[in-house]
């Protein structure tokens, strides 16, 4: 393949699934890794993805939560239960609709977020500091265009919910 040509979708098929086990791996490893390196209790990987999800996004409702995350409702219920009563989400009134909850991060949320989250870099660094050098680069400058194959996984996810 040269230049910008488009490999065949038997070729493409083949890289994709080569890459997908390995993007799941290190996902995991996030998931299950960087509360206790951070000194914070364990948290389960689903309250993880509601935590970060609010932190990104103020003032979401729960449904907007289950949609986004594909979770079903009754478990997002139960993990915001979870949070709010750790301190790391608040709910308040949606000033739009009174039968409403909107969630908002905590400082505390915020805060050990940000832990996990170097705890997450701190991981990485030591993992990216054993490979060669030519690997390592070639991770950084992965970087953009992973952050551009999420972004088109969730347009496509959103034009064509399933």
């Amino acid at each position: 393949m040269t230049g910008d040509a488009v490999p065949d979708d038997e070729d493409l098929l083949h890289k994709a699934r080569e890459l997908t086990p390995a993007l799941y791996a290190l996902a995991r490893v996030l998931r299950l890794r960087g509360a206790a390196e951070a000194g914070l209790p364990p948290l389960p990987p689903s309250d993880l993805d509601v935590l970060r999800y609010v932190l990104d996004r103020p003032g979401t409702g729960t449904s907007a939560l289950a949609r986004e995350l594909g979770l079903h409702a009754s478990n997002v219920s139960t993990t915001v239960r979870g949070l709010v009563a750790q301190g790391l989400i608040r709910r308040e009134p949606d000033p739009h609709d009174r039968r409403a909850v909107q969630l908002h991060p905590t400082i505390d949320a915020a805060h050990g977020m940000a832990r996990i989250e170097d705890a997450w870099a701190e991981l990485f660094a030591d993992a990216l500091a054993a490979l060669p050098s030519d690997q390592r680069g070639a991770l950084v400058d992965a970087t953009p265009a992973l952050r551009a194959l999420g972004a088109t996984l969730r347009h496509r996810r959103d034009a064509h919910p399933g």
